[in-house]
């Protein structure tokens, strides 16, 4: 009988082994049990996750099969619900990567439901905002329907209805990704347009004829493809405010040339070029072009109007402090006033979230799971991106304590005033293997420490513990009198979490971006 009660037991005291369900969880695929998402959270979780990379336990092919059925069937129970959802993640920059907007777009467009279609269709402008974005939106189509009509008007009314010298900088700055390019598309769409400028640009983008009606920008971009040296490239760049993609590749080794770019060069570009700005010594200690760099970077109001996304910004300075590159030759050595002005950037966009002012618990889980597969196909694993998130909540509350777990607990030297490269690099080799979701609310109990919230990042991949994590939690609240709420932070596209949606005080959440912290803070206080 006793073994009947642990197994299937309502009271909060219950303990059951995680390898055991307990009401309302299914299995994960650590060979655990955890709350399973519905489709409109898988869908989110997808959208701004992706499956790129796949987890320690779900390869990227399965994982993204399963993440695409989910979006399927959120399409399937209401296609213009779920498009709308797309929208709002793809324009508010909640993603790192816009290809899952794209793709779950696709599966949209690709829908047996004429208004779902229709509303998929209409929203690729919202979505595909750059050339390169179209390019993947196409890829993705074509995989899943023919090119009828509709979707012909909708690529078409791409190219028709953004203003002409917007659709020259697109098709001079993304001329082809993928094995798509511009002609491709118009290839396929077949727009027809009435206007001399708009038509000489399709025309030459088609046929590469040129001609007096053809906007400035591609008249200047073709005269700079024949640039014989970096200060002529330099003039026409000033002149005309090109982008790099149209600097021949033998003159993108010319101090000349970057110093042009980097004048009126978008923060996104500046923020991937750091590297190369600093190998060619443009950008250098005391330097006159340093401060135009910082400036740029520091700058908040512009970091929000680009829609760079925190983690750009922390790649870009773990990337940028080791000198070299992940891929490729390039080596470079770094300026430690732009180290500075990117850690600072990183904290300084979530300076409007507003502290909770409540004992928090902050737990990284750090076990092996969370040390395979990467956060939105960018090259940070799970356990790496947690470190950074733990420490955008720790910057902004006055009363934390971050630990780690894998199947115990370990402390983690993390603190705000660390730098952030350095801070996910001291989570990065730490050797766990199993995975207990409920350490966090044992330690503090087995503590006796006051805790009004446990914030805890996990890949919900639970499985070596005694008791269930939310067994845990209602332990500690019978235990202490504290209602102590429980925040998980889902690293990992899977379908389940370790939050029950049935408890209020308990909340799964999926997010690296300016919102995330904010959401925290306001389920905490209220």
């Amino acid at each position: 009988m006793t073994s009947t009660l642990n197994i299937f037991s309502r009271r909060t005291a219950a303990a059951t082994a995680q390898t055991l369900p307990i009401p309302g969880t299914v299995p994960n695929t650590a060979g655990g049990h955890a709350f399973a998402l519905d489709d409109w959270a898988r869908l989110d979780r997808f959208l701004v996750l992706g499956s790129d990379g796949g987890s320690y336990y779900a390869g990227e092919r399965p994982l993204t099969r399963d993440n695409a059925q989910a979006v399927l069937r959120a399409i399937g129970m209401d296609g213009t619900r779920a498009v709308a959802r797309i929208v709002a993640v793809s324009e508010a920059g909640r993603a790192p990567k816009n290809d899952p907007a794209l793709f779950a777009l696709a599966l949209a467009a690709s829908a047996d439901d004429l208004a779902t279609r229709r509303a998929a269709l209409a929203a690729v402008p919202r979505v595909a905002r750059t050339g390169t974005h179209l390019f993947q939106f196409a890829e993705f189509v074509q995989a899943s329907r023919g090119w009828g009509r509709a979707l012909r008007r909708a690529v078409g009314a791409w190219y028709l209805e953004q203003s002409i010298d917007r659709l020259a900088y697109q098709v001079v700055k993304y001329r082809q990704r993928g094995g798509w390019s511009h002609r491709d598309l118009l290839r396929l769409a077949h727009p027809e347009t009435a206007e001399p400028g708009r038509a000489a640009l399709l025309d030459w983008v088609c046929r590469g004829t040129e001609s007096e009606a053809l906007p400035v920008l591609v008249r200047s971009a073709s005269s700079l493809s024949r640039a014989s040296s970096g200060a002529e490239a330099a003039a026409l760049i000033r002149a005309h405010d090109l982008p790099r993609e149209a600097v021949p590749t033998a003159l993108l080794n010319e101090a000349a040339v970057w110093e042009a770019l980097l004048e009126r060069m978008p923060l996104t570009a500046l923020v991937r070029s750091l590297a190369k700005l600093t190998a060619v010594g443009v950008v250098k200690p005391l330097g006159e072009w340093l401060p135009l760099a910082l400036s740029a970077l520091g700058d908040v109001d512009r970091i929000a109007k680009a829609r760079l996304h925190p983690l750009a910004i922390l790649l870009a300075l773990r990337t940028y402090a080791q000198g070299r590159g992940d891929r490729g030759a390039l080596q470079w050595e770094p300026v430690q006033a732009v180290i500075d002005t990117l850690n600072a950037a990183f904290y300084t966009v979530f300076r409007a979230v507003e502290p909770t002012g409540q004992r928090l618990l902050l737990a990284l889980d750090v076990s092996g799971s969370m040390a395979s597969g990467r956060v939105a196909g960018s090259s940070l694993t799970p356990r790496e991106a947690s470190a950074a998130m733990a420490l955008m909540t720790a910057a902004t509350e006055s009363s934390t304590h971050i630990v780690g777990f894998g199947a115990t607990m370990v402390p983690l030297p993390l603190s705000p005033s660390m730098r952030l490269d350095q801070a996910v690099q001291a989570v990065s080799d730490l050797p766990f293997a199993a995975t207990d979701c409920a350490q966090p609310m044992l330690y503090a109990l087995d503590r006796g420490l006051s805790i009004d919230a446990f914030v805890v990042y996990t890949d919900n991949e639970t499985w070596a513990g005694a008791v269930h994590p939310v067994q845990a939690l209602r332990q500690y609240r019978e235990r202490t009198g504290i209602a102590a709420k429980l925040v998980v932070v889902g690293l990992v596209s899977n379908g389940f979490s370790i939050a029950d949606p049935a408890d209020a005080g308990m909340l799964d959440v999926v997010g690296f971006d300016t919102a995330a912290p904010a959401v925290i803070a306001d389920f905490i206080r209220r």
